[in-house]
C-alpha cells in the first residue's frame, strides 16, 4: 500500500495534535532511550541529536498526514544516509522509527475517542505512510553503506599496495596502515605469494575469512599473476597453523617469505616469497618457505647481479647435455657437507660414480672442492640457480 495523502479525518487529527508535537517528541525521545541500549548509550547518535531528530521527523509525520498529497521523503532519506554514516545499525534505527509512527497513532486514539471511522482511517493512513518512510530510509540507508564499503574497501586496497611497493616515507604513514588494516606496527608478520590460476581468479578463495575465524589479522591483493597477502603471526604456533592452512588449500605454487618483524619491511618480503614462489616446478601445485641466511638474503637482494654469478661461475655446465644430474650431484655435495658416501646415498649411486661426477665438474669449471674460495663461489652460484631457475636457460 503506497501512501498518497490524508482523508480529511485524519487531516483534522492531525491538526488536533499539532499543538502537542513537542510533548510527543520527548514521549518517543524518552521511550526511545528506555527500550534502546544504543540509544540511551549514546553509541551513535547524542541524545540531542536523537531529540532534534524525534522533533523533526514527528513533525514531518504530522505535515504528510495533513496534506492531501504524497508526501516528500526526502527527510527520510537524508535520516538513512546520516545514520548509514554514523554506523548506527539498520534494525535498531527502524526500531526506533516505529516507536515514533506508534507514538502518533496512540495520540491519534486518545483524540477520536469513540469515532472508530476516524480512528481506522488513522490507523491505515499511518501505516501506509510508515512503509513508505521505511523504505526511502532503508534504500538510502544501505546506498550510503554500499558507498562507504566500496570506499573502505578500495582505500584497503591502495593501503596494501602500497605495503607491498615499498618506498613508504614516514612513520607516521606506516602507523596509519597499521591501524587501518588493525595491525600491529612492530608486529611479527608473514608474506604469501601464491600463483594464481587466471586472470582475476583467487588462488586462496577466501582465505583471509578463514585466518580471520583463527584469530589471524591479514591483508590480501589480487593481481593478474599472484595473490598476495601479508599475515599477522603474533600469536605462538601461528606460523605453523599457516602453513597448514596453505597446504589443505594449495592448487598452484605458492611462496612464503620467512617471518620478519615491522609492517614496513613488507615489500622486502614479498620479495623473498616470491623467490621462493619461483624454485618451485613450474605448473606443479606446491608450497616453499624462504629459507632466511645470510647467503640467501644476499643472493635473492639482487636477482640480477645473482643470475649474472651463476652464469660465469657455472656456465660450462650448463651447456653440457647431462647438467641435470652433474647440478644434482653438486648440490647433494653441499647439502652433505662434502661427504661422497652420504651423496651416493642421497642420490642413489655408486661413491666412485659421485668421484667421477664431481671430478668432471671441477675439471669442467677449472675449480677445485678444497679451494674455499672456489667452494664459496660455487655455492653462492647454486643457490642463485636455485632461487631463480630461469637463468640456467638464458
Amino acid at each position: 500500500m503506497r501512501y498518497t495523502g490524508a482523508e480529511p479525518a485524519v487531516a483534522e487529527l492531525a491538526a488536533a495534535a499539532w499543538p502537542g508535537l513537542a510533548q510527543l517528541a520527548r514521549r518517543t525521545f524518552n521511550r526511545i532511550v528506555a527500550e534502546m541500549a544504543v540509544y540511551r548509550e549514546e553509541q551513535f547518535v547524542s541524545h540531542e541529536d536523537l531529540h532534534v531528530s524525534c522533533l523533526e521527523n514527528l513533525d514531518f509525520l504530522l505535515r504528510a498526514l495533513s496534506e492531501p498529497d504524497s508526501p516528500d521523503l526526502s527527510r527520510a532519506a537524508e535520516t538513512g544516509h546520516q545514520r548509514a554514516r554514523q554506523g548506527a545499525p539498520l534494525p535498531e534505527l527502524l526500531r526506533a522509527f516505529r516507536i515514533g509512527f506508534i507514538e502518533v497513532w496512540q495520540r491519534f486514539v486518545e483524540l477520536t475517542g469513540r469515532d472508530q471511522p476516524a480512528l481506522v482511517a488513522a490507523t491505515t493512513a499511518i501505516w501506509a505512510l510508515m512503509d513508505d518512510y521505511t523504505e526511502a530510509l532503508t534504500i538510502a540507508y544501505r546506498d550510503s553503506v554500499a558507498e562507504l564499503l566500496r570506499s573502505r574497501y578500495e582505500k584497503r586496497l591502495a593501503l596494501v599496495e602500497a605495503l607491498f611497493a615499498g618506498g613508504i616515507s614516514t612513520e607516521a604513514t606506516l602507523w596509519d596502515i597499521a591501524r587501518l588494516l588493525e595491525m600491529s606496527l612492530d608486529g611479527t608478520f608473514l608474506v604469501v605469494a601464491a600463483e594464481t590460476p587466471g586472470l582475476g581468479q583467487e588462488a586462496l578463495p577466501g582465505i583471509e575469512n578463514t585466518l580471520r575465524e583463527r584469530h589471524l589479522a591479514s591483508a590480501w591483493r589480487l593481481t593478474p599473476d599472484l595473490q598476495m597477502g601479508v599475515v599477522s603471526v603474533q600469536a605462538p604456533g601461528a606460523t605453523d597453523l599457516i602453513m597448514v592452512l596453505l597446504k589443505e588449500n594449495v592448487a598452484g605454487r605458492i611462496g612464503v617469505s620467512p617471518e620478519f618483524t615491522g609492517l614496513g619491511n613488507t615489500a622486502r618480503a614479498l620479495h623473498l616469497a616470491r623467490v621462493a614462489l619461483a624454485g618451485l616446478v613450474p605448473g606443479q601445485s606446491g608450497i616453499a618457505q624462504f629459507a632466511e641466511s645470510p647467503l640467501a638474503g644476499l643472493v635473492a637482494s639482487d636477482p640480477a647481479a645473482s643470475v649474472q654469478l651463476a652464469h660465469q661461475v657455472l656456465d660450462p655446465l650448463l651447456a653440457l647435455d647431462d647438467r641435470d644430474v652433474l647440478l644434482l650431484t653438486l648440490r647433494a655435495w653441499f647439502d652433505c657437507q662434502g661427504s661422497t658416501k652420504l651423496v651416493a646415498e642421497q642420490i642413489f649411486c655408486h661413491p666412485n660414480t659421485v668421484r667421477h661426477r664431481l671430478k668432471r665438474i671441477t675439471d669442467q669449471l677449472d675449480r677445485s672442492l678444497s679451494n674455499p674460495a672456489d667452494v664459496a663461489e660455487l655455492g653462492t652460484a647454486l643457490r642463485a640457480l636455485t632461487m631463480f631457475p630461469d637463468a640456467a636457460a638464458l
